[in-house]
């Protein structure tokens, strides 16, 4: 059974980052790391993993992911993850504050980029991103340099733009064109992301966007084929879930915590996005053995 904590783990951004991003050769840099990554935590910013090599067993928001190099992988802000086992891997990790991703590289990445990407060592992806990461991590090493981090910076834009088109690609989405409908949903997410404890009425977001509840309500059915109390809802059990595996709140202080003033509600709501009781789905992941 795992170890829980009173509440989830959660990292900001390490104090040696500069302007917002860190980049860490994970062979040579193995021995420098600030928090144990075999226990289950979160963090406040992007983590881009690029393995060129070894293999990499990783639980991300209860599912278990296995990496064989080379491979890409993004783990979102939030998302609960820890290490199970690595063995040989090779490659690069890069810290990023999400105020350095663009916005339309998010909506993206939030919509393709949600599994492991597998690259060919032969494919100009692999070779881009190999000579974009290294080319970093030379630029981070230099003290002279009165201009690294803008190059930094520009290196990774185009790294992150790099991967936005490979993975939209991949999964035939397109470039997401900034219409007003993508503004709206991109809006609303950023929100819900804040305000989902306080926040479960579509009218309160649809306020604070100066459109109309009907109006948010169309524009989110169309876009996720979801209504926006289903996305409230739904974000709200995702962290339900994270708060019971990884925390030792009770039941009822886990409800409290996500704004849910009567427990036996929250407990009907869980059991029925979920198929189970909250305790159900408590003993039924913390029984499980890896």
């Amino acid at each position: 059974m795992r170890n829980k904590q009173s509440n989830v783990l959660k990292f900001p951004l390490s104090p040696l980052a500069k302007a917002g991003m860190i980049i860490k050769n994970i062979e040579h840099d193995a021995h420098v790391s600030e928090h144990d990554h075999s226990r289950p935590h979160r963090d406040d910013h992007y983590l881009l993993l690029f393995a060129s090599s070894g293999d990499l067993l990783m639980s991300i928001d209860f599912k278990n992911i296995t990496i064989l190099g080379p491979t890409l992988l993004l783990i979102f802000p939030g998302q609960i993850h820890y290490t199970v086992s690595a063995h040989n891997l090779k490659g690069w990790i890069i810290s990023i504050d999400p105020a350095l991703v663009d916005k339309e590289f998010q909506l993206i990445f939030e919509r393709s980029f949600q599994h492991p990407l597998f690259i060919n060592e032969n494919s100009l992806l692999y070779g881009h991103s190999f000579t974009f990461l290294e080319q970093m991590e030379r630029l981070q090493e230099q003290s002279a340099n009165p201009f690294k981090l803008r190059a930094k910076h520009s290196i990774l834009d185009a790294l992150l733009g790099l991967l936005a088109g490979e993975t939209s690609n991949i999964h035939n989405t397109g470039r997401v064109k900034p219409n007003r409908g993508f503004i709206i949903q991109e809006a609303f997410t950023q929100l819900l992301k804040v305000h989902y404890r306080e926040w479960k009425q579509p009218a309160r977001y649809a306020a604070e966007l100066n459109i109309s509840a009907a109006h948010l309500y169309d524009t989110i059915k169309g876009l996720t084929g979801d209504s926006v109390s289903a996305c409230i809802q739904q974000y709200c059990i995702l962290e339900a879930k994270r708060l019971l595996c990884f925390s030792k709140l009770t039941v009822k202080e886990v409800a409290y915590q996500l704004g849910y003033e009567e427990p036996v509600y929250f407990g009907k709501l869980f059991k029925k996005i979920t198929g189970s009781t909250p305790l159900e789905f408590r003993k039924q992941y913390l029984d499980q053995d890896y």
